[in-house]
């Protein structure tokens, strides 16, 4: 008997609140990220030097952190299926004190919600998680929103 109760207690929760509400979706396109370095160096006759570089996409790393650090929001490969895009960019190259990670935000109008710039991918990431889930909530999409309650009783 206290198994069929306990049960019954875990699925009550599930039953007042109705359907569990869609989460946001987020399209993250292909980062374009490059990163260059290299040095020179000459004593007497002796001169070396090289450089190194290339593109760094970090799509694989945005999503990752996006599903670690927001497990409201759903990152979709679709564009179509999108409520919001987000583009993130790092900059290499810049000292370790400066902000080298810069991010934007559109919703599916395309229009700019937010954008800004950190010192880590997951700072950005966590900046662009905070105004999706703003935005996501105040603008509730109208298929999730409960029809009106009739007021009295129905008529026959």
């Amino acid at each position: 008997m206290r198994p069929t109760l306990v049960v019954a207690a875990v699925l009550f929760p599930v039953a007042v609140s109705g359907e569990p509400t869609r989460k946001a979706k987020v399209f993250v396109p292909d980062s374009k990220s490059w990163e260059m370095s290299g040095g020179f160096a000459a004593t007497g006759d002796v001169a070396g030097g090289g450089i190194r570089g290339g593109a760094q996409p970090q799509t694989a790393e945005i999503t990752e952190q996006i599903m670690e650090k927001c497990p409201e929001i759903i990152v979709t490969m679709r564009l179509p299926n999108a409520d919001y895009v987000l583009l993130l960019e790092h900059q290499g190259g810049k000292g370790l004190l400066r902000k080298d990670n810069k991010f934007v935000v559109y919703n599916k109008d395309g229009d700019a919600i937010k954008s800004g710039s950190t010192k880590t991918l997951g700072g950005s990431v966590k900046d662009a998680c905070t105004a999706i889930l703003q935005d996501w909530k105040s603008h509730e999409p109208e298929a999730e929103q409960s029809p009106p309650k009739p007021e009295g009783p129905p008529r026959p």
